[in-house]
């Protein structure tokens, strides 16, 4: 099943790719490949870029942009029974800012700090989030290509800041495609 998913996912991705290369509203598409502790997740996302520098100084600047994405995660011990798997969906939206050299090529480091909505409350792994409402927040080290193509590593945390207990959090390791129009 998760396989299925990601294979969709990424067929989505190229799909948006063409439909989406004439709206400037976005300025890119990706997925995200993420796992942790007896868990995984694929996320689709689209970001719009913001017209600022902040910074600007030796060919470098901080700006940012706005993503919304949806990510379905696989969680494999769910209730901490080994072996009992449960999906669930998330809906988020983050700012996100991002030190880049000013032709928005080559390495970036980026961080963010947005609001996500699960279809289901987590509970894997003897970790348990009490609500369906998340911050998710994340940093990240990339590099855009010349092509537009860009890869990246992120370590993303997500948590409802204690709003109500438990709060155990789920952490993830990502590996993100994107394409930039």
């Amino acid at each position: 099943m998760f396989t299925k998913t990601m294979m969709a996912a990424v067929a989505a991705l190229m799909v948006s790719q063409a439909a989406m290369a004439q709206d400037k509203l976005i300025d890119s598409v990706s997925v995200d490949y993420g796992s942790g502790p007896k868990q995984r997740m694929v996320r689709l996302s689209a970001a719009s870029d913001w017209d600022k520098r902040w910074f600007q100084s030796n060919g470098t600047h901080v700006s940012g942009y706005w993503e919304g994405s949806v990510g379905y995660w696989r969680q494999n011990q769910y209730r901490n029974v080994p072996g009992w798997e449960k999906g669930l969906w998330d809906v988020g939206f983050t700012p996100v800012l991002r030190f880049q050299n000013d032709n928005k090529k080559g390495i970036y480091y980026e961080a963010g700090i947005g609001v996500h909505l699960l279809s289901s409350l987590y509970k894997n792994d003897s970790r348990e989030l009490s609500t369906a409402f998340q911050f998710g927040d994340h940093i990240g080290i990339g590099y855009v290509m010349q092509n537009n193509w860009e890869v990246a590593l992120k370590l993303q945390h997500f948590s409802n800041a204690s709003i109500k207990r438990p709060n155990g959090g789920a952490n993830f390791l990502e590996l993100k495609a994107a394409y930039h129009f």
